[in-house]
């Protein structure tokens, strides 16, 4: 019997091997960084400064009233200079605060360890989780803390360490070099839910990583279940990853507690530990900044608020003109307009393509041959979306339901007909709202 995993999917080409082997490294403290405020699900945060305030590493600079926010924190201490719209790897543009570097990283005083955690209630643990700023570091963005609160009884914690995104390593490190802290987040998320049962998956094409957990948490004696799943895109979607761990099926517009089930992002468990453990907000996080035209690929430990020009001029420019600066992997990833946005908590990855890479096949018509449908892990019939989206059909195209669509990309991937499959589903959701 084979690994687990989900039906449909399909194995891509996964280009890991640019930085799988690469240590990650912490990137010079940058001159400016400029931190957004809206930085995750829900609410952006109002500014907590102004302009010429002095501000420490790790204050809070911005909040909001409500549930679905996390506030935001300095990543350097120096000078707030603007306070402001600026440029934003996802909105365009949003508040944000710019901070001048006084080049000390003069730590907040307030930023304080919680002692034995063992001493804290649950609810005491997700208020410091919320504290802190946390949110999914898998790419969503959504706050921990709402995570850790769900509306419907749980049984089972599942940490998603497949990260099965093209080119990105980043988790991959964190799992090899940070295992211990890791686990001890693990266990602090399993105490804020309340549940006995944890699921660890990790990808098959990570050895390392299955085997020094699996050592680690024979070691530690911990109840846990390091889960080796299958190599398949895109096997560390929740919905998916669920279904392969636990057998559970999340239904259409339903979320993952609806099924008993909370999903976290092995950094952003990191990042719990990280936040009790030393008191610690999530001003900086691992980014892999990668591409075969990047001349250093590396793994990088960064402040949030730093450009993507200067990180990637820190790993020595590109051999060739860039064509497209994409934000996260190539299939789920956000294509960029300008290398001057700054890292955000969401930033998992940096691509960086070449003109030569962007080459795309004239589209041909649909020769029904079904691959997009036996590819789709939510079972859906991409085509029939597809087609209904050219002939402007979108009332017909509802029966197909393309709510339901993860925007995964596999059915583009594999259409041989070259068909933007997944850009015409997009239009049809688009056109529903």
């Amino acid at each position: 019997m084979g690994n687990k995993t989900f039906v449909g999917g399909w194995h891509v080409w996964s280009h890991k091997e640019l930085t799988r082997d690469a240590a990650i490294v912490a990137a010079p403290l940058p001159p400016r960084v400029v931190i957004p405020l809206a930085q995750h699900a829900g609410i952006v945060c109002r500014p907590l400064v102004k302009a010429g305030d002095t501000v420490l590493t790790g204050q809070k600079i911005g909040d909001a009233e409500g549930l679905i926010t996390a506030p935001v924190h300095a990543s350097i201490s120096g000078k707030v200079t603007v306070v402001g719209d600026a440029l934003h790897p996802v909105l365009g543009s949003a508040p944000a605060v710019t901070i001048e570097s006084d080049g000390a990283d003069r730590q907040d005083p307030a930023i304080t360890p919680a002692g034995d955690p063992r001493g804290l209630s649950r609810n005491e643990l997700v208020s410091r989780i919320r504290a802190a700023g946390i949110v999914g570091l898998g790419g969503a963005a959504f706050p921990t803390h709402v995570k850790l609160s769900p509306q419907k009884p749980v049984d089972v914690l599942i940490i998603n360490g497949v990260e099965c995104e093209p080119y990105l390593t980043c988790d991959y490190r964190l799992l090899v070099e940070r295992p211990d802290e890791i686990l001890d987040g693990i266990g602090l998320l399993q105490r804020a839910v309340g549940v006995e049962k944890v699921y660890i998956g990790i990808e098959d094409d990570k050895p390392l990583a299955i085997r020094t957990f699996q050592k680690r948490v024979s070691a530690l004696k911990l109840p846990f279940s390091v889960v080796p799943v299958e190599v398949k895109y895109p096997q560390g979607a929740e919905k998916q990853l669920i279904k392969a761990l636990v057998d559970r099926e999340v239904p259409p517009g339903k979320l993952p507690f609806d099924v008993g089930v909370v999903v976290s992002n092995a950094g952003t468990a990191l990042a719990a530990a990280e936040a009790v453990f030393q008191g610690k907000p999530l001003y900086e996080r691992t980014v892999t900044v990668t591409g075969t035209t990047v001349r250093e690929p590396k793994n990088i430990r960064v402040r949030l608020g730093t450009s993507f020009a200067e990180l990637i001029a820190w790993c020595g420019g590109t051999t060739a003109p860039a064509g497209k600066i994409v934000m996260g992997g190539p299939m789920m990833g956000l294509a960029q307009f300008s290398d001057a946005v700054p890292v955000v908590k969401g930033t998992s990855g940096i691509l960086v393509l070449s003109t030569a890479e962007l080459v795309l096949p004239p589209e041909q018509p649909c020769i029904r041959c079904a691959r997009c449908v036996d590819a789709c892990p939510m079972q859906l019939l991409p085509y029939a979306m597809s087609l209904c989206a050219q002939m402007k059909q979108a009332e017909r195209a509802r029966v197909y339901n393309p709510s339901d669509c993860i925007e995964c990309g596999v059915c583009t991937y594999v259409c041989p007909s070259k068909r933007r499959i997944l850009e015409h589903i997009r239009l049809l959701k688009v056109g529903a709202k």
